[in-house]
This record gives C-alpha cells, sequence and structure tokens, in this order.
C-alpha cells in the first residue's frame, strides 16, 4: 500500500460509457471547494461535505443526466472515495475514530467513522418524499455506499429525528464532513505508527 504523502492529496480520473469524473482533494485543507456534477443539489451536498471536512476538493463530473442524477451521484462518490484513499496512503499517525451527533433546526443526525481501510456502510436513514426538488433522496444513501466502500471506510449514520428532507439529507453530509475531519487528523501522540495493534489498515 502506498505510504501516506507529507501534503496528504490525492486525485483520480475515472471514465466510462456513462460518467467522467475528475476529483482531487487535499486532506489538510481549508474546506474550500470547486464543484460541478450538473446536479444543483448535489452540488451544494458536496460543498457541506467540504467545507465542514475541511478537505479541500475539486470534482468535476460530466454524466448521463438525459438518463437521470444516479450514475452520476454514484460514480462521483467513488472517485471522491478513491481520491481520500490514496492522499490517506497507510493511514499512518491518524486518530482513526470519530463519531458525533449533529442538529440542524428540528432534524438530529448522528455519524460514526473507522478510517479502517475496511469498507463497510450502515445505513438507518428514513426520508418522508422521494424527492428533494427534482433529486431522488435514494440516491444520498447511494453516494455514502460509493464513498465508503472506495475510500476503505466504515461508516455509520443515523438519522434520530428529523421533518425536513432537506434538512435530513444535508445533516447526513454535514456530520459525515465532521467525522472525517476528526478521524483524518494526525494524531501528535501517534508518533506517526500505525493505530492499530495489526500494524496495519487494511
Amino acid at each position: 500500500m502506498a505510504e501516506a504523502t507529507s501534503s496528504r492529496t490525492g486525485q483520480v480520473s475515472r471514465k466510462t460509457n456513462e460518467t467522467a469524473v475528475s476529483v482531487s482533494v487535499n486532506i489538510d485543507g481549508t474546506g474550500a471547494s470547486k464543484i460541478a456534477t450538473g446536479v444543483g443539489f448535489f452540488d451544494h451536498m458536496l460543498d457541506q461535505l467540504s467545507r465542514h471536512s475541511l478537505i479541500d476538493m475539486e470534482i468535476k463530473t460530466d454524466g448521463d443526466l438525459h438518463v437521470d442524477d444516479h450514475h452520476t451521484v454514484e460514480d462521483t462518490g467513488i472517485a471522491i472515495g478513491q481520491a481520500i484513499a490514496k492522499a490517506l496512503g497507510d493511514r499512518r499517525g491518524i486518530t482513526r475514530y470519530a463519531s458525533l451527533d449533529l442538529a440542524m433546526d428540528e432534524t438530529m443526525t448522528r455519524a460514526a467513522v473507522d478510517v479502517s481501510g475496511r469498507p463497510f456502510l450502515v445505513w438507518n436513514v428514513n426520508f418522508t418524499s422521494p424527492k428533494i426538488g427534482t433529486f431522488d433522496t435514494e440516491l444520498v444513501r447511494e453516494f455514502f455506499q460509493a464513498l465508503a466502500q472506495n475510500a476503505g471506510i466504515t461508516l455509520h449514520i443515523q438519522n434520530i429525528y428529523g421533518a425536513n428532507n432537506h434538512h435530513i439529507a444535508e445533516t447526513c453530509f454535514k456530520s459525515v464532513a465532521r467525522v472525517l475531519r476528526t478521524a483524518t487528523e494526525i494524531d501528535p501522540r501517534q508518533a506517526g505508527r500505525v493505530p492499530s495493534t495489526k500494524g496495519t489498515l487494511a
């Protein structure tokens, strides 16, 4: 497995018959983002992911939006996950674990992450409408499934309560952003060690 670079950056370009995706990330950024997927609500959510994780993100996706948003959302999640995995390298010195309850108006969502190299998603979120504007709410899960699988993280997301579907989706992105921020931070007490008794995160 590749070692983490001092800048902890990762770039991925991915092209299929359905999408062309280009992603670059800087784990040690300031939350600056430049995002264009052609899906307005999704761009708004990715901006939240970048801003609150402090991971700089540049994302450009050209997808088959004449079909629907599915391939664009899923393939963007794949590429972001792969870029994060590249940026983290062998994950030496990271905090690794984090969890958070995030409030937004009437909504509360919990996220927990293990940046372990082992991909898994536990999704306990229900929407009361199939759409937020023109965006399919089921695609929120598809994004996080793709992200977790390709970043190599165990990710649990639970909406505890909420009434507004926009708020429910947004708290998912913001809570995941915050736990990624904490879990990927360098822990000075680790002194460059891999945070596992196995000696490896894979």
